[in-house]
């Protein structure tokens, strides 16, 4: 997720409860991130256009679902939909499962990060900023982004320094791995209407999981992308090849990061160009 995620000062594994603007409530490890993630996930843009795409029955891949806010969101948008919410991290896991049972009882929810094969990887995480844990956690890089984030958002900049420190001190762990393909077929998923991606530099792993069988059957992907090293434009010509028509943004509050939003969307009937031998 965008912007700034933690801002508690404990680093203690313990959830707490937190009423939702909704009137909803949910569990969370920090009340202050949650009400931020919420913000994030019904404000316009990616997420909020995602789920007004949404229609009933819909199937939905949720990958680095964090607390479940979103899966939540889109949920509560459209009724029925089949919802596959996946989460490493043990504490942000417990929340998502507890969420998602209280709320969407039909959803599953999986406790895995998502690459290019199945297997183990090291997840760093975040105690105090959970939304920007993962396998490619980048403590400099991601203080800078939320220095730049809160300088857009008007905050003093006497005030930055001490809301950074420390909001990105990382605690690794080994979690499982798997893929999107793995994640189709151990579920008997005959199409995904949305993939969703929010894995915090892993973006292009989690693509590269799509076994060619399983591109057809995706119809919607919106993903937050680090453009690093070039990783923006080879994603959005990863996804023009399998038919997607691709769009790129960037929050204001965001300018001057490298982060951005992107939305692929195949229009019905569309397949994947056959492969060149």
């Amino acid at each position: 997720m965008t912007g700034i995620r933690g801002t508690q000062p404990s680093a203690a594994a313990a959830t707490s409860a937190y009423e939702l603007p909704n009137g909803r409530r949910i569990t969370c490890v920090s009340p202050a991130e949650a009400k931020v993630l919420w913000a994030e996930a019904v404000d316009a843009g990616l997420y909020r256009s995602a789920a007004d795409a949404l229609r009933p029955g819909d199937t939905v891949l949720d990958i680095g679902a964090n607390i479940g806010i979103v899966s939540l969101m889109f949920g509560w948008k459209a009724p029925d939909l089949r919802i596959v919410s996946v989460e490493p991290a043990p504490t942000t896991f417990s929340c998502l499962e507890a969420n998602l049972r209280r709320h969407l009882p039909g959803a599953v929810a999986v406790r895995s990060a998502v690459s290019d094969r199945a297997g183990h990887r090291t997840f760093t995480y975040y105690p105090r900023s959970t939304g920007n844990s993962g396998l490619f956690a980048d403590q400099r890089a991601d203080d800078e982004n939320t220095r730049i984030f809160l300088r857009n958002t008007g905050i003093p900049e006497d005030y930055i320094g001490e809301i950074v420190r420390d909001l990105h001190r990382g605690v690794d762990m080994t979690v499982p791995t798997l893929t999107v393909s793995d994640l189709i077929r151990a579920h008997g998923l005959r199409e995904v209407s949305l993939l969703k991606i929010d894995v915090e530099r892993a973006e292009h792993l989690v693509l590269a999981g799509v076994e060619d069988q399983h591109w057809p059957v995706i119809g919607h992907i919106v993903a937050e992308v680090h453009d690093e090293d070039g990783r923006l434009r080879a994603i959005t010509e990863l996804l023009e090849r399998h038919g997607f028509t691709v769009e790129v943004s960037q929050q204001p509050k965001l300018a001057g990061t490298d982060l951005y939003e992107l939305a692929a969307t195949r229009a019905p009937g569309v397949q994947t160009p056959p492969r060149s031998t």
